[in-house]
């Protein structure tokens, strides 16, 4: 226990001196991978402090990536993500991308629809036939909720008006839908759950938020039931983070059964459900049925985020956002002290291209195009890669999911080795909260390549994986 001993100063706050010296005492290896931290009774008798201050350091080393509590067993030392560099370099290599630069690649990085397939003649008509009705005054902000005609759209034409317009607020896309639901709902240090993998961006709002975030493995009919359950019988849950239908990464859907034991589960242990729903106007399999958590929702307990953005055209950062009746007030002060608006015309020129049934004949166009798409992606998979991965075939959105069968390989060695071929892939270390997790694992979207591309891509990666 020496080694944990702290010559404290007293005008610092005692927690965070004492989780920086355990976070040098791992950087030095003094503390092992793995190695398990001392109980918080024996930690706070031995620097004579109270049990709350080693709650809160082993809490900030959490959050910091420097240790991991197992439930029923104590806390663990960590070592800082060792794929750290590389999640920068990452992030910096699409920042510095022009379009011009990006045309050499055969990217499967696209998580949108592609801009080919977007209608512009038809939408400026809309936004035309917008200003000859509104003048200057469609680009006037008024409501806080959002534009009512809009509002009013959505609950007719998505819901059979079974939501009212006034639980319906419009934002600037599914990743401010999530971060004004966070900011509403997660306080520091609450616990929430997500599925393990999860999308990137939704990961980065609750790390912000400082939560502690618990992982539930997710299986192609939706996460593990029996470990949620676990999890929630120990610790008090604020909330659990979905996306219901072709989850990014994995491509997974939730079945009715899983969505309806979630429900009751969210009900019996007081927890709230954040529903992001993705894609799902892209099914291409019949087997599949739509039926969100929310229109199953009873005892109003899911905020449910839909973007527009994902299959219409991510420049028109548009969605929309259900909340709660308890959190209502809350979603629209944190919308507000977000970013105040979302863009006027926008919103009414959206409004008035569904009330024309232009969104249902682009979506319909969409389905025909990407059905073809996926079909051929498919088709390339296992002509070219099956012997080399595992991966599922998710029957709609945008992404398939591999599991990396050659020891040789891990995600971010196959990333590098197609980069320098000129093909890029999503590595799976980006969607797990410890991303040594994701290193047999890679995602490859399809929506923004042709058949050509996507045939070539194909066996340059089965070229590399065969070596």
């Amino acid at each position: 226990m020496d080694k944990y001993y702290i010559d404290f100063d007293f005008e610092r706050p005692l927690y965070i001196q004492i989780s920086k010296h355990i976070k040098c005492l791992i950087e030095k290896n003094d503390i092992k991978e793995g190695e398990k931290l001392p109980s918080i009774r024996k930690l706070s008798s031995f620097l004579d402090v109270n049990k709350d201050t080693i709650i809160k350091a082993y809490n900030k080393l959490q959050t910091e990536g420097f240790a991991v509590q197992k439930i029923g067993s104590g806390t663990y030392a960590k070592k800082r993500d060792i794929n750290l560099k590389f999640k920068n370099e990452y992030s910096k290599m699409f920042k510095n991308l022009s379009p011009d630069l990006l045309k050499d690649y055969i990217d499967f990085t696209g998580e949108t629809a592609c801009s080919t397939y977007f209608p512009v003649k038809i939408f400026k008509k809309v936004l035309n036939e917008v200003l000859d009705k509104y003048g200057a005054e469609a680009f006037v902000y008024k409501e806080g909720l959002g534009f009512e005609g809009l509002r009013k759209s959505i609950s007719y034409c998505f819901w059979d008006e079974k939501l009212d317009k006034d639980d319906i607020l419009i934002v600037s896309g599914a990743q401010q839908g999530i971060d004004i639901a966070s900011k509403a709902l997660i306080n520091v240090n609450d616990n929430i759950i997500v599925e393990r993998p999860t999308y990137i961006g939704a990961l980065s709002v609750f790390r912000w938020r400082r939560a502690n975030i618990f992982e539930v493995e997710i299986k192609n009919d939706g996460i593990d039931i029996n470990a949620l359950e676990e999890i929630l019988k120990k610790n008090r849950i604020k909330c659990f983070y979905t996306m219901s239908y072709f989850q990014n990464p994995t491509g997974f859907s939730y079945s009715l059964e899983k969505k309806i034991k979630i429900l009751e589960l969210a009900q019996k242990y007081d927890f709230y459900i954040i529903e992001d729903d993705y894609l799902s106007e892209l099914i291409y399999d019949d087997k599949i049925e739509y039926c969100s958590f929310k229109s199953l929702d009873t005892n109003d307990r899911v905020i449910y985020i839909k973007s527009f953005s994902k299959i219409f055209l991510p420049g028109i950062r548009l969605g929309y956002l259900v909340s709660p009746k308890k959190f209502k007030e809350n979603m629209q002060k944190s919308k507000i002290n977000t970013d105040i608006s979302t863009s006027s015309l926008m919103q009414r020129a959206l409004d008035l291209y569904i009330n024309k049934g232009l969104w249902d004949e682009h979506v319909n166009f969409l389905n025909k195009i990407y059905y073809d798409k996926y079909t051929y992606m498919i088709k390339m998979i296992n002509h070219n890669i099956k012997d080399y991965v595992e991966f599922y075939e998710p029957g709609g959105g945008f992404n398939i999911y591999f599991k990396i069968l050659n020891d040789d390989f891990d995600s971010v060695k196959l990333f590098y080795e197609c980069r320098r071929r000129k093909v890029l892939i999503t590595p799976g270390v980006l969607f797990y909260k410890n991303s040594s997790d994701g290193n047999k694992f890679f995602r490859l979207g399809f929506s923004q390549l042709d058949d050509n591309k996507i045939e070539e891509g194909i066996k340059i990666i089965a070229d590399i994986l065969k070596c």
